[in-house]
């Protein structure tokens, strides 16, 4: 009885939700033969598209993340879990994020691609692309700045500023600024 009203459920869902969002990101491993992202659609539609948080996002997000623009934001639907936890800020108005697939980005995390101009607050610096790699793990509360490139496997510690790249990736990065703290070896990959 529990599989067929789950059955059910993810039935319902599919017609109703491909009404709200935008059906290429309501596929892949939270969606296919699982109710999970159906719940996740459930959750976000109310705040996101009745009362209006983060409501022109084609896909379900939590209303207590923001996303500055979704056009700017490319990921792979099977990683559509980064979005559903709270307090992410995605500023991306003028400059592309890119998250690698298999890339977990934690609660807290800011990944910010323009910042204000030093001595002139009221104008801002020139928009820099974010690019992480694939199965990156960004740690809570970390900071990503404009420019920066994350290699595959990097893992960011908790409370991370990354002011600069690191390409090569297999490394854990830890502090303000951020420094390497060591490499990872293929065991841990």
């Amino acid at each position: 009885m529990k599989k067929l009203l789950i059955k059910l459920f993810i039935n319902i869902s599919k017609v109703i939700m491909s009404i709200a969002y935008d059906r290429r990101y309501l596929k892949g491993r939270w969606f296919d033969n699982s109710a999970k992202g159906w719940r996740w659609c459930w959750r976000s539609f109310f705040m996101q598209k009745i009362v209006g948080y983060n409501r022109k996002v084609p896909f379900p997000v939590s209303h207590r993340n923001n996303i500055g623009s979704y056009n700017n934001l490319i990921f792979d639907p099977d990683d559509i879990n980064n979005f559903q936890n709270f307090g992410c800020y995605y500023q991306n108005f003028e400059a592309k994020i890119t998250i690698g697939k298999g890339t977990y980005i934690a609660p807290n995390v800011g990944l910010i691609t323009q910042n204000h101009k030093i001595g002139e607050l009221d104008k801002h610096d020139v928009a820099k692309e974010i690019k992480l790699g694939e199965k990156c793990w960004i740690g809570m509360n970390s900071t990503i700045l404009p420019g920066v490139t994350l290699g595959d496997n990097t893992v960011v510690g908790a409370g991370s500023v990354v002011t600069k790249s690191f390409p090569n990736g297999n490394c854990v990065l830890v502090g303000n600024p951020a420094r390497i703290l060591r490499r990872l070896d293929s065991n841990e990959k």
